[in-house]
């Protein structure tokens, strides 16, 4: 709703369309007490276009509205327009690229796109990005000041833009469902909401023509394979499971099915982006039908392909770890201890612990589990990581 009432006002009027949601769902929390209606989506739209006609008639807006729908006569017109269905996903699309305007910073594009399309309160963002309330809002309230000043608009860049802005979103909407997979939450590994949301984005995109891309469809099966390992990474501890003990019986076959599918459609045409690369590994894990027979092999000359497409310490981190699998853990741990820059982070302390245990290096394996413990935020890993602590100490 934040999305067509921000295309009917302008971009610049962006908390008005908010105050207008906030109005709306205020009102069905009161009288969906009393009766549910049979539409509830339909009631949330019909309600908050009566609001945003009270307010254009109250304070004399209709000459300021959207310029594109200026050939409809007046402003019931205008609102029933922009509340077709289609036209819902194309306020949705613009506000998708207007909120990863390259005049925001990274942190503001995220924080625009969770809380204008996403509907997340501000405490809910700091939340998941283990930031406080007043960062966020400060964040906000600084983007909102610059759509103002700067004029920004509700539109789909088009031509060499809209290549540039594409990559842009695609980098959003991976954040995000990086964050869910993985929460930075203490309490949280997986935020079902964030990669949920991620994936409504990703599939927003596929609307258009002009977004509906090869790269589009990478990125979702992506998400998508890597949605349908959910059931099977936490176990019933509440401890993180890793993918040599998971249960591939848990695994969502209907999602396996979506992400093959929208992996086929990636494939017309001759681009590979880092989304195709990342989709294919992840094809390897979800087709293999056991981790012993997963082929390591091409999972590493994909990853090869990754590190050069994408220079990253964590692309070669993971590079590593499969390395391990194929040439052995001298050859894995040679790599790893290259990789010095990531020497705060758990994953990495975790990875060189779980190589020197194989080759029955108990002390240096202590000591890799100790310093991952001390950087560890996520409950679940860090009861991972004492499990494997335990064991080399014999506890």
């Amino acid at each position: 709703m934040t999305a067509v009432l921000a295309r009917m006002f302008g971009f610049g009027r962006i908390e008005l369309a908010e105050d207008i949601v906030q109005d709306t769902l205020m009102k069905a929390l009161s009288e969906w007490r009393i009766k549910m209606p049979d539409n509830p989506a339909a009631w949330l739209y019909k309600v908050a276009k009566n609001q945003a006609l009270d307010v254009i008639r109250r304070e004399k807006l209709f000459a300021e509205l959207s310029a594109e729908l200026a050939y409809l006569t007046g402003p019931e017109e205008r609102l029933g327009q922009l509340f077709m269905p289609h036209e819902i996903e194309d306020s949705q699309l613009r506000m998708l690229f207007a909120c990863c305007h390259p005049a925001f910073a990274l942190e503001s594009q995220i924080t625009l796109s969770l809380k204008t399309l996403g509907g997340l309160h501000a405490a809910e963002i700091a939340r998941a990005f283990l930031t406080s309330e007043d960062t966020i809002n400060k964040r906000l309230y600084r983007a909102k000041e610059k759509i103002r000043i700067e004029h920004i608009s509700l539109d789909v860049p088009v031509a060499e833009e809209l290549t540039t802005r594409l990559d842009a979103v695609l980098k959003i909407i991976y954040l995000i469902f990086s964050e869910g997979y993985s929460s930075s939450h203490p309490n949280e590994l997986i935020r079902k909401d964030l990669c949920e949301e991620a994936i409504r984005l990703g599939l927003l995109l596929t609307k258009n023509r002009l977004t509906n891309l090869p790269k589009t469809n990478a990125l979702l099966a992506l998400m998508c394979f890597q949605t349908a390992r959910f059931p099977a990474r936490i176990d019933a501890n509440g401890t993180v499971v890793l993918l040599k003990d998971q249960n591939r019986n848990l695994w969502d076959s209907f999602m396996i099915s979506r992400a093959y599918e929208f992996f086929r459609q990636s494939a017309i045409g001759n681009e590979i982006s880092e989304y195709h690369l990342e989709a294919a590994i992840a094809s390897y894990h979800a087709s293999a039908q056991s981790f012993e027979k997963t082929n390591w092999e091409v999972i590493l000359r994909l990853y090869n392909m990754l590190a050069d497409l994408k220079p990253s310490p964590f692309i070669q981190l993971n590079r590593a770890i499969v390395k391990g699998y194929v040439s052995g853990p001298e050859a894995a741990l040679k790599d790893l201890i290259e990789l010095e820059s990531l020497s705060m982070n758990y994953t990495y302390q975790t990875a060189k612990g779980d190589l020197y245990a194989e080759l029955a290096d108990s002390v240096n394996a202590i000591h890799c589990y100790e310093k991952a413990l001390q950087v560890v935020k996520s409950d679940p890993e860090k009861r991972l990581i004492e499990k494997k602590l335990a064991k080399m100490k014999g506890l």
